[in-house]
């Protein structure tokens, strides 16, 4: 008793930690930036070649059904696989398209019925939960779901590869072309010459509105018109899917749910159909897988030497465990490759190449399923590394010793032990993995945060080294500045002395033609004086010659050149007078001037100084508008992720209430069904909804 309530309370404690690592998680899957080939953010430790359900492209949405796609890679160079996902709503119809490319499927819940076209004949398959089967390119086909008392909807789960080449995904036109497509894009006149009828069936095929890819189903009482009976005659001839059911024949399809797995134990069952148990697989390289793993059990370590492994999860959640090549290993950064673990859930697609061993481990508490297809040009047989199947087995057991560095007893110990195969028991071993994984995330998460915090130093170094040397520069430039001023107030100095050297000069210059003025007059005044003394002298002469006649005149002459002379000493001291008083007035002038042009020099320097005193105020107001602009944009930031974290929770939320919707919907089918492995109660049931949407 003492024992089972230990394990009991064990197992409480691995689920609280594990519900306790989910924010932690989620917090690292939004750190985590977009990756190149555009899928959303998700762990830094996530594996490569793994689709989240959420990541599915919605090709088709009506509100009978909807499809949606995943396009992932097995790692090579154009390696890539195309899987959809068609989902019909009881009574639906998933109207004709043609084939362009081989289509393997597996029916995952539903019923319903496949009609299609191969070799003038019209086929069709009632399909069922569980049926796998596969359609050749050039098959024109459609889908019907059953109205069940259920009212379970149709899931199929499809690969579209092509058989000729190398199994990827099918070229650029797409896996299949809707009838609609094919015919409408032909002109009027040519839809009418090649059915040989014109005018209102014509007009109503090609105005007609576009229904959709998925339509209600028809009912008894609906009438095909006669047009649309032509036109699909005309198309398929004489066995067209839609003439009567007794032309149909009907085709087996393989049920995994029918036959007895390959390898079955207490820890789960797997089986694998290929082209030997279903005809309709022959001539293409591509098996149907289907695994289902008990609570706390293991697939063991195996490898694929020739195939790609693509697996959906259908019941989860469950780990994977994926080994890379030493090579790869070494490689990492370029190749990608790494050891890892991933957590995957209903609904995720993964992937694992050929050579890379792996392992999947389903929780203590849940269940694990996973179907999927298997791709290769050869005959594949998986390799296991442990148990009575394991490969190291057929080795010598020295050889063996000697790889792994051990003895031969301790070689034989681990060989020898275990006695199960294939699928192992291995409690809580998933729950160990997502704690390791949990703490590598944490693990990343701190460093992401160191390293952030020490770009943010970094940052903050570098911001004040970048302020210093603005500093530095400021001051350079107001240093060259004030040289610049200090270099433009000596040329003006200079210019000032320059100005005054040459009105100095000017002022001599204009002394010396004064002077030489002044002396000029005074040789002409001289000469003048000696040209009146002359005259005088000749006057004299003439008055002696008259004496008594001209004495009277000769007085007269002499009084008026000693006026004349009078009047010519006072013009000239008149005009000396003048002369200096202008030079005066000059002087007086000039120094008004320069006393000016000096006030003018202080008023510029002041303006100057108050400009700078101006343009630092100016500064200094910016910085601080600068700091709280960039206070209110961190605020504004804070507050929109306080937002965007809300707005988080609540769609979690959403997602556990659908999450618990659908849990409840399965464990309907399940008591319905009755299948082993797929329904009832669980501890972790709880958990299971909430784990790890991101």
């Amino acid at each position: 008793m003492a024992k089972k309530s230990s394990v009991f309370f064990f197992i409480v404690f691995i689920v609280a930690a594990l519900i306790v690592s989910l924010s932690a998680l989620k917090e690292a899957a939004e750190e985590e930036e977009e990756g190149g080939d555009g899928r959303r953010p998700g762990f830094q430790t996530r594996w490569p070649f793994l689709v989240k359900k959420w990541e599915r492209k919605t090709t088709v949405k009506t509100e009978n059904g909807e499809v949606s796609t995943v396009r992932i890679s097995d790692g090579i160079a154009n390696g890539w696989y195309h899987i959809e996902f068609i989902t019909l709503e009881p009574n639906s119809v998933f109207l004709p398209v043609l084939l362009q490319a081989d289509m393997v499927f597996y029916v995952h819940t539903g019923s319903g019925r496949i009609s299609w076209t191969d070799d003038d004949e019209t086929k069709k398959v009632e399909l069922r939960r569980g049926d796998i089967y596969r359609l050749k390119p050039g098959t024109l086909f459609y889908i019907e779901s059953s109205l069940e008392m259920e009212r379970q909807k149709l899931r199929i789960h499809a690969l579209f590869a092509n058989a000729e080449t190398d199994l990827h995904e099918p070229a650029a036109t797409g896996p299949y072309t809707s009838i609609r497509n094919l015919i409408l894009g032909f002109d009027r006149i040519v839809l009418e010459a090649a059915f040989g009828v014109s005018g209102k069936p014509i007009e109503e095929l090609v105005s007609s509105p576009d229904p959709g890819a998925i339509v209600h189903g028809f009912s008894n009482e609906k009438k095909t018109t006669v047009v649309v009976f032509e036109f699909m005659k005309a198309i398929l001839g004489s066995s067209s899917i839609f003439q009567s059911q007794n032309n149909k024949k009907k085709t087996k399809t393989y049920n995994v749910f029918s036959h007895d797995p390959d390898f079955e134990n207490c820890n789960g069952w797997s089986t694998i159909v290929s082209k030997k148990r279903l005809h309709a697989l022959k001539d293409l390289d591509v098996s149907v897988f289907m695994v289902n793993l008990t609570k706390g059990s293991m697939m063991g370590p195996h490898w694929n030497p020739r195939a790609t492994e693509l697996g959906i999860c259908l019941s989860g959640p469950g780990i994977v465990r994926v080994v890379c090549s030493s090579a790869a290993n070494a490689n990492a950064k370029q190749t990608g490759c790494k050891n890892m673990r991933f957590y995957v859930e209903e609904g995720d697609v993964f992937a694992v190449p050929r050579f890379h061993p792996m392992a999947q481990m389903a929780f203590n508490n849940h269940s694990f399923v996973f179907m999927g297809f298997s791709t290769s040009s050869k005959k594949n047989h998986p390799q296991y590394l442990a148990g009575k199947a394991s490969v190291l087995r057929t080795l010598p057991r020295d050889v063996v010793a000697v790889s792994f560095g051990a003895s031969n007893e301790t070689m034989d110990l681990v060989l020898d032990k275990q006695e199960e195969a294939i699928i192992l028991d291995c409690t809580s071993c998933a729950e160990e993995e997502l704690r390791i994984m949990t703490e590598e995330i944490e693990k990343a998460k701190e460093e992401a945060r160191k390293k952030k915090e020490e770009e943010e130093i970094k940052r903050e170094e570098e911001e004040t080294k970048r302020a210093e040397e603005e500093e530095a520069k400021k001051e350079e430039a107001a240093r060259q500045k004030e040289a610049k001023e200090r270099e433009e107030q000596e040329k003006e100095e200079a210019e000032r002395e320059k100005q005054e050297e040459r009105k100095r000069e000017q002022e001599a210059k204009r002394a010396e033609e004064e002077e030489a003025a002044r002396q000029k007059e005074a040789k002409e005044r001289e000469e003048q004086e000696k040209e009146e003394a002359a005259r005088e002298k000749q006057e004299e002469e003439r008055k002696r010659e008259e004496e008594e006649e001209e004495e009277e005149e000769a007085m007269k002459e002499e009084e008026e050149a000693a006026r004349r002379a009078e009047e010519e000493a006072a013009r000239r001291a008149k005009e000396e007078a003048e002369r200096e008083k202008q030079e005066t007035r000059r002087a007086e002038e000039e120094e008004a001037r320069e006393e000016e042009e000096e006030r003018q020099r202080e008023a510029k320097e002041r303006a100057e100084e108050e400009a700078r005193q101006r343009e630092a105020k100016k500064q200094e107001e910016q910085q601080r508008r600068e700091a709280a602009e960039e206070e209110e944009r961190r605020w504004a930031e804070e507050e929109e992720a306080r937002k965007e974290e809300e707005a988080m929770q609540r769609e979690a939320k959403k997602r556990e209430e659908a999450a618990r919707q659908q849990e409840e919907e399965m464990q309907q089918q399940q008591q319905h069904e009755g299948g082993g492995g797929w329904g009832g109660d669980h501890p972790g049931k709880e958990w299971g909804r909430r784990i790890l949407k991101t």
